[in-house]
């Protein structure tokens, strides 16, 4: 029987995994386990005043994601859902591959970051955010004299 090309490499998952066939190289699955499709994948590069952050969240709405700052820490949410009742023009799915369900991911990013601080932006399918470094404070460099004697 032959199969749409549709249906890709990932029909079946995890079903020819305990029957000691040798495993292909998959980086993602190398570097994220065997869930990594639904992991955030982020990338952070270091600028002059702080880094930029970019997320990638394809198939999310704006109003599907959250980002919360606590104690140095920046969570960043997403959540959406399927609706179970939806049906093609013609019947019901074959194959769903779309994800739904909800992520979040969480972030150091140091007690002296505000919520002013982050300016967003979601284009693409990409959250896009920097963050400031922290200003190293300037240490005075006091002189301490030794009264001699004699």
């Amino acid at each position: 029987m032959m199969m749409p090309s549709i249906f890709g490499e990932n029909l079946f998952d995890n079903f020819m995994e305990g029957f000691g066939f040798p495993a292909f190289p998959d980086v993602d699955k190398a570097l994220y386990g065997k869930h990594a499709k639904n992991l955030m994948k982020t990338d952070v590069k270091e600028t002059e005043n702080g880094y930029v952050v970019d997320i990638d969240l394809p198939g999310f709405k704006k109003e599907e994601i959250e980002m919360q700052l606590s104690d140095g820490y920046l969570t960043v949410s997403a959540a959406k859902g399927l609706d179970k009742e939806e049906q093609n023009e013609k019947g019901s799915y074959v194959r769903r591959e779309r994800y739904s369900g909800s992520m979040s991911r969480s972030f150091y990013v140091g007690e002296h970051v505000t919520e002013e601080d982050i300016h967003p932006r979601y284009e693409n399918g990409i959250l896009t955010f920097s963050i400031p470094k922290e200003e190293k404070q300037s240490i005075e460099e006091k002189k301490h004299y030794i009264a001699i004697e004699g």
